[in-house]
């Protein structure tokens, strides 16, 4: 089947650091983000001409998204999909070696569900940031509850302290990231400078508070590590201190990250222009650098600090919600809705 062009290439502008390409072929790595604010979920890679290779589709508000076994996890607007690689071992279609199939879509509704994960037992769990919960899938209902913060004192539609982050440990749920502990509809809104917390799942204790806005809280080699959105940092928490060590300043507010080896795979959006951003720590972090905010992936070198390789997001896309890192991939595609060569695109089992 033929790869249709991409659908906004005429407005999408994607630049790298000179030596990104050759460090994606180095660490067989391939990357996949999402961007709610256009609604697309881009592949990044190289092709086989050592080109870089940016490949799109399109799904209404998608955000979280997961690695599972051979294929995704990835939320929107009202579904979560799962995608399945069809491609075998050593096959190449046009030169892509994955291509992820848009398989089998849960019907959620706007849950407004965030960060994404797949437990030691293979069900998926999710932020579910509308209930201020986690949940996961079920085969009758919108979703099925699993924990609440114990300051939430009711499971209602109301997005109250505004639940993000999900970090695993050892296949279960074991960190989450707030931007605050409000348990009235839309409360977190009045406390995004200082009241950000993590909270261990298991024990329901605030391990760390004073934080702003935090996202996307992973567990890598032994750390606790997360972005301080509001502050533009990146860094780790020391959970003997309850103290944020932060490892550097990233030029953006800060969604999405992911690890590889000793690499971390940050991402950066362009703030709003709307309350929600603005009077942040962030906006003077960036003026005293004299810097302006990108949107686009920054690569941290964790014995250094330094930010060793970038990408960049010009045109239409300001904003990045998540990152995952995809080893042992060159170059990914998937299919999409809006041609139709998923009618033709079928595989026997």
């Amino acid at each position: 089947m033929e790869t249709p062009k991409t659908e906004s290439e005429s407005a999408l502008a994607v630049t790298c650091s000179r030596q990104m390409l050759p460090w994606l072929v180095e660490q067989r790595l391939a990357i996949a983000l999402t961007t709610y604010q256009i609604g697309k979920l881009f592949f990044i890679g190289v092709s086989p001409d050592s080109k870089l290779s940016v490949f799109e589709r399109s799904f209404s508000r998608c955000m979280g998204l997961c690695a599972a076994d051979d294929g995704l996890y990835m939320s929107s607007l009202y579904q979560i999909w799962r995608f399945e690689n069809s491609l075998e071992t050593g096959q190449y279609q046009d030169g892509y070696d994955k291509l992820y199939v848009p398989q089998v879509a849960y019907t959620t509704g706007d849950l407004d569900a965030h960060d994404m994960a797949v437990d030691a037992d293979g069900q998926l769990v999710f932020v579910n940031t509308l209930f201020s919960c986690l949940a996961t899938l079920s085969a009758k209902h919108s979703f099925k509850p699993l924990w609440q913060p114990p300051f939430i004192s009711k499971l209602a539609a109301e997005d109250r302290c505004h639940l993000n982050g999900l970090a695993m440990r050892e296949g279960c749920p074991a960190y989450v990231t707030a931007v605050s502990q409000a348990d009235v509809a839309d409360g977190w809104r009045d406390h995004r400078n200082n009241g950000g917390l993590v909270m261990d799942v298991n024990s329901n204790e605030v391990v760390l508070a004073g934080l702003s806005m935090p996202h996307s809280p992973r567990w890598h080699n032994g750390k606790l590590w997360l972005l301080n959105s509001g502050t533009g940092e990146f860094g780790y928490v020391d959970l003997n201190a309850g103290r944020f060590e932060a490892v550097c300043f990233c030029p953006g507010y800060l969604r999405g990250l992911s690890f590889h080896g000793d690499f971390a795979l940050v991402g950066l959006s362009k703030p709003r222009e709307n309350k929600t951003f603005t009077g942040l720590a962030l906006d003077a972090q960036l003026q005293s650098r004299k810097a302006e905010p990108r949107c686009g992936l920054q690569i941290i070198d964790l014995r250094t600090g330094d930010c060793v390789h970038w990408l960049r997001f010009g045109g239409l896309v300001h904003e990045l919600y998540d990152v995952v890192a995809l080893p042992a991939v060159r170059q990914p595609m998937a299919l999409g809705f809006k041609t139709d060569e998923i009618c033709r695109a079928i595989t026997v089992g």
